[in-house]
């Protein structure tokens, strides 16, 4: 088959979606299929088709849509801030995907609820749809409505991304989510049909991993200290300012240990700000964005993850392989990932304290700490294979494609508008 992975995210990407697409299209070509991918570039201006280098120009495709989508067209449209964004946002991606064309495709793969949404009203009528959700776009911006996206009309913003999911999660033959959280969010907030979701985990790529793990790389923890771990992008969701706090309290009572934070990210500099002003410069080392995150791992002690809302992170994926001890907090699909004081420890969020206590015994605790990461392994080399991930997704393909041919969907859900 030729197939097109569609993303509405910017990549390449740091995070899950960009390495599960790149995963997948690997495995799928392994398969002998043909393989595309498409999304927002690096600078989310351009719609770019990733391995043929084309795009197509923002510059292009923004004076049509101010023609038309102005204030007196849709005052409305204007009324919220991120609500304009997100409109011409997405019908630029609407625009660049028509002008790529979709006609060539024998199945489409969409990676998040606002691709899924514009892709299912240009698609041609016998091309089957298939949406992977890595989380709830919708429940994410109801935080952030609270913090980076408050305003006083914070209220258009929440009913238009509760309106944009239930379309995304709706319009695919087949919704894939990795876990129960997602699932029953869809099913009792949306109105998704229950047999239209299929709970599917990714499965991940452990024999390569564990090569990429015994690489060199030129950073190394410093003597008799301990190393705790974060990787992974650096905004306010994830929860890092807890974490800086909470090593604030950990520094008050012991020195043996450093946190090594891998990524970037919109809060980077606030959070690099934050830990010199709680006087952690000699304890906390901002990496940046790596590519030698499996070698990290490896020279690690302990994973963190203090996230404020999380569906199923590549990066705790990771760690379980790297058999570490983990310690996440107890939200969304997390607690389906770690057995509490079994495969790793669960906090509740945003609890600093918790935190803090949790580091401090695991730090404490060395016969804890290696059993946690030990059963973390065993767990993880089974439950995440890449190959029965793979033959699962197929029967949700080829189930997709025996649905759209025997017209059991309606072609398409209406526009937001």
């Amino acid at each position: 088959m030729k197939i097109l992975l569609a993303t509405y995210w910017p990549i390449p990407h740091l995070g899950g979606v960009w390495n599960y697409m790149t995963q997948l299209k690997k495995r799928l070509e392994l398969l002998g299929h043909e393989v595309d991918v498409l999304g927002y570039d690096e600078d989310n201006l351009d719609i770019c088709m990733v391995n043929s280098g084309k795009k197509v120009g923002r510059d292009k495709l923004l004076p049509l849509l101010q023609a038309k989508m102005n204030k007196r067209n849709y005052p409305e449209l204007f009324e919220n801030k991120l609500v304009e964004y997100t409109e011409f946002q997405r019908y630029i991606f609407e625009l660049g995907v028509a002008y790529f064309g979709l006609e060539k495709y024998d199945l489409i793969h969409t990676q998040d609820v606002v691709s899924t949404a514009c892709i299912d009203r240009i698609r041609p009528p016998q091309i089957p749809l298939v949406a992977t959700l890595h989380g709830s776009v919708a429940h994410e911006i109801q935080h952030q409505l609270t913090t980076i996206h408050n305003s006083p009309n914070a209220f258009m913003a929440k009913a238009y991304y509760e309106e944009l999911e239930k379309i995304g999660a709706t319009s695919p033959e087949v919704t894939i989510v990795a876990n129960n959280w997602l699932k029953n969010i869809l099913t009792d907030e949306f109105d998704v049909a229950e047999d239209q979701i299929k709970v599917l985990h990714y499965g991940f790529d452990t024999e390569s991993f564990i090569k990429q793990m015994k690489a060199k790389t030129l950073i190394t923890p410093p003597r008799n200290k301990k190393v705790i771990i974060y990787t992974g992008r650096l905004t306010e969701l994830k929860g890092i300012q807890n974490l800086l706090v909470a090593l604030g309290k950990l520094k008050r009572k012991r020195q043996d240990w450093v946190c090594w934070i891998v990524g970037s990210g919109d809060e980077e500099a606030k959070l690099r700000t934050k830990s010199k002003a709680l006087g952690l410069e000699d304890y906390v080392y901002f990496l940046g964005k790596r590519d030698d995150v499996p070698s990290l791992l490896a020279k690690s002690d302990i994973y963190v993850l203090p996230t404020l809302l999380e569906n199923q992170p590549l990066s705790l994926i990771e760690s379980q392989i790297a058999g570490k001890a983990a310690i996440v907090s107890d939200v969304g699909g997390l607690p389906e990932m770690v057995k509490h004081k079994v495969t790793g420890l669960l906090t509740p969020p945003g609890d600093t304290n918790a935190l803090y206590e949790n580091m401090d015994l695991l730090l404490s605790n060395e016969l804890l700490r290696r059993n946690l990461g030990s059963n973390a392994k065993k767990w993880g080399m089974t439950h995440w294979s890449i190959d029965q991930g793979m033959k699962s997704l197929m029967e949700v393909y080829n189930n997709a494609i025996s649905i759209r041919k025997n017209g059991d969907k309606n072609v398409a859900n209406d526009s937001i508008h």
